[in-house]
């Protein structure tokens, strides 16, 4: 069974919970006898982005990433074809067009089409991504008499106001010529197009079925390597970051941008400190939004905390820095504003650290509060300071939550089990489309 999967973004500079979450399914579902194509973009005519690191320089210092080793086009083999991409919009400065692309702004693609349609022995199209590059997918799959899955993965009609605003209208200051592709491609109509939706929470599927009553919708979690994380990685993590030795690491992972919130967590450090002397605070992730980045950089100067802070940079997936940094924690702290899912929660149960995040629906489905994790509500500090006390000061209690967390991953989110539950769903689909033109 050959799958195309369109992603809107693949790049291991700017590596993120979807780029980490697809490249799993990818793993799981070669080990069950289908063989992902993954169709995913060159934005504006730069060439391929970067290729997806196989072997880690283990004395790389945390900021050398171009000493990074690559063996190939993707981790365990599989076909990457990367098209042409650009931005269609007009009168915009150059960084608010590179954050726009950065998190996956609406792009085009004037070779995707031709190059899907002639992709032999196809069984199915599944998407990645809505918006244009979407509605091309659903364009392929209507013409090839393919099934069509798409799959949300940062939330559709979960999402808080601010972040809807920002999704609607998401080029400030400019035009968005663009929008004569959507219309030519259907592009706002995809979901009803798609054959099934996979979403990420009960909470958006709940929403998306009051949308469009009838349509096949999903919850599919993602799954996680979770062996990867149980080999220890603890050297690595110290060697790269000797700031942590001797010290209460507090991990947030996550791209540095206004949705993952961690203003939030520089502006509760200086009491955090005051509370608990040998704590560290550790952001890592790349820089999606420079603006954002600077302006934290700037925060954490202001308040004089410099040496307390530490921001890593991008790691790239399965990096035994980033898998040290999860074992080493305290705590993994996940401050987000909305997040739909949270796999950082599973990589930190699988490694055996507990977990403190806010109330957002991907956390609420997975965090049972006091059992195998912490929540709290934005507008509440003090209930986030009070976790991070029980978590620092009763080491007892912090691995007795992990270990529920860590029974939780194992019985459910293994990245073989849930690539087993989607390729069940593609045999329905493929199935259900046969027997449709049979009967025709």
């Amino acid at each position: 069974m050959r799958v195309i999967h369109l992603l809107r973004k693949f790049d291991a500079a700017e590596w993120g919970g979807t780029e980490t979450a697809v490249e799993r399914l990818f793993d799981g579902l070669r080990q069950l006898g289908v063989t992902p194509v993954m169709f995913c973009p060159r934005v504006n005519g730069d060439g391929a982005r970067a290729a997806i690191p196989t072997r880690v320089d283990q004395n790389a210092r945390p900021s050398d990433h171009n000493r990074l080793s690559t063996t190939g086009p993707h981790n365990g083999g599989g076909d990457i074809k990367r098209f042409k991409s650009f931005l269609p919009a007009w009168g915009i400065s150059p960084q608010e067009k590179r954050r726009l692309i950065a998190v996956g702004g609406n792009l085009m693609s004037l070779d995707l089409l031709p190059a899907m349609w002639r992709e032999p022995d196809i069984a199915l199209v599944h998407t990645h991504t809505l918006g244009r590059l979407g509605g091309i997918a659903s364009v392929v799959a209507r013409g090839r008499g393919l099934p069509l899955v798409v799959s949300i993965h940062g939330g559709l009609l979960d999402l808080p106001p601010a972040m809807k605003d920002t999704i609607n209208e998401p080029v400030h200051g400019g035009f968005d010529w663009g929008k004569i592709f959507g219309l030519l491609f259907q592009s706002r109509r995809l979901i009803q197009q798609a054959d099934a939706v996979l979403v990420c929470n009960r909470t958006e599927a709940e929403l998306l079925r009051n949308n469009c009553p009838g349509k096949r919708i999903e919850v599919q979690p993602h799954g996680i390597n979770i062996p990867a994380y149980q080999q220890s990685h603890r050297a690595a993590a110290r060697d790269a970051f000797p700031q942590i030795y001797g010290r209460d690491v507090l991990l947030c992972i996550g791209r540095i941008d206004p949705v993952k919130n961690q203003d939030w967590l520089v502006t509760q450090a200086p009491e955090l400190f005051r509370k608990h002397p040998k704590a560290i605070l550790v952001f890592a992730g790349a820089c999606t939004n420079e603006a954002y980045g600077q302006s934290l950089e700037r925060q954490i100067r202001q308040l004089g905390i410099s040496d307390r802070v530490l921001l890593t940079g991008g790691l790239p997936p399965g990096d035994p820095r980033l898998i040290g940094l999860i074992q080493e924690a305290c705590a993994v702290l996940l401050p987000s504003i909305s997040e739909t899912f949270g796999l950082v929660l599973l990589e930190a149960w699988a490694a055996g650290t507990v977990v403190i995040s806010s109330r957002t629906s991907g956390a609420s489905a997975l965090i049972r509060a006091g059992e195998n994790g912490w929540l709290f509500e934005l507008s509440d500090p003090g209930a986030f300071h009070q976790a991070v006390s029980q978590a620092l000061l009763n080491p007892a209690l912090r691995a007795r939550l992990a270990e529920s967390g860590r029974e939780l991953v194992s019985r459910e989110y293994s990245a073989l089990h849930v690539a087993g539950q989607v390729k069940q769903l593609y045999s329905d689909l493929i199935e259900a489309k046969h027997a449709i033109r049979h009967s025709a």
